[in-house]
This record gives structure tokens, sequence and C-alpha cells, in this order.
């Protein structure tokens, strides 16, 4: 599922779109079948407007940032010391990790590590669960398509979901010594994405 999960949250191209047949076969007779088919079904679409809508939801605006440590970090210095320790997690792995010209925290990108390493993938995305609860609260309030994606992701960590912003910092803020920066940008549309030119790639 972890898989699939990625490839559906990636940029559209139109390798990703031969392949939409494949995932949704895959996905049959599971429990995540019903919450990827709003994004089968958009990703579907006219590529171009698919393609767009990526690039507007996901990389010019903040509300749905796919970087996890955006949500925990923000833009802060401390944020450059936890996308360092993502690169170790990588390299002790043994794996070659290519991160595509992204920040190593991007989520499709840790959910494709996670199957390659399962036990340090699953400990990467317990890590980081605050910020997948808060981008799938956003895609939630939202209605996009991809909520459901987010929804299956955190059902396979342990423990329910919280309900609210307010239930995730009660639950993981005490446990984590940096503030929840992020939180507010969920209120906060057209915030301006991530400079390409700042992403780096990753050898492990």
């Amino acid at each position: 599922m972890f898989q699939a999960a990625a490839l559906v949250l990636s940029y559209p191209d139109e390798e990703l779109i031969s392949r939409l047949d494949v995932i949704e076969d895959a996905l049959a007779g599971t429990s995540a079948a019903d919450r990827f088919a709003p994004v089968l079904e958009h990703l579907r679409g006219l590529l171009a407007e698919v393609q767009a809508f990526h690039v507007q939801e996901f990389d010019l605006s903040r509300r749905h940032a796919l970087h996890l440590t955006y949500w925990t970090d923000g833009d802060t210095r401390r944020r450059g010391e936890v996308l360092a320790g993502i690169k170790g997690v990588y390299r002790e792995s043994g794996l070659v990790v290519d991160t595509r010209g992204e920040l190593p925290d991007h989520l499709p990108i840790v959910l494709e590590f996670a199957v390659a390493d399962p036990k340090r993938g699953a400990e990467l995305l317990d890590q980081f669960r605050a910020s997948l609860e808060l981008i799938r609260l956003g895609l939630a309030a939202d209605h996009l398509p991809h909520a459901g994606v987010l929804e299956a992701v955190c059902a396979l960590l342990p423990g329910e979901s919280p309900r609210t912003r307010a239930e995730v910092q009660a639950r993981f803020g005490e446990a984590r010594p940096v503030e929840f920066v992020g939180l507010d940008s969920l209120g906060m549309p057209g915030d301006p994405g991530f400079r390409r030119d700042d992403r780096e790639g990753v050898r492990a």
C-alpha cells in the first residue's frame, strides 16, 4: 500500500498515468481500495489539468505540503539538522535512495523507502506521525481526492488518528521538543512553496 501511496502522491506524469490500472488492481480487495478510488478517478482526467492541479495544491501552496519536516520545523535552522538525520537513516540502510531532486523528507520518497526497508521506514513514518496527520486533516478539510491516501497511510500506523489539529498537538506536541510551526499554515492559502533549486538528492 505504501508503494501505491507514493505513486499517486507524486507529480503525475505519463508513466504514472499508464500504471493506474496496475495500482487499482493491486489495491483491489484491500481495505485501502475505497480510500484510493477518488484519487485514481482524479488522475484519469486530462493530464494537463491533473498536472496543473498537483502544482497548485502541492507545490505552490503549503496548505498540503508533502515535506514532512515543514510541519514540525517550518523554515527554521533546526529543519536542516532534521533533514540531515533523515539522510543518515537512508545511508544506514545501505540502499541508494533516489530523491529525484526533492528534499529527503518528501512523503512519496519516505513511503518508497518504507517499502524497501520496512523497519527503518516505519520508524521514520512514526517519527513524523504528526506531520502525516496534519497533511491528512488539510486534505480532508479542502476535499482533495488525495485525502483517502493519507487516511490509508495513517491507518497502518499505531493508534487511532486524531480528529482535529488540537488533538494532534495534544497527542504529539509534548513528546517532541519542537513547536508545531506548521499548524497555522493550514489556514494560509497561497503561501509560496519550496524552491526547486533548494532540493538535493541523497545517495545512501
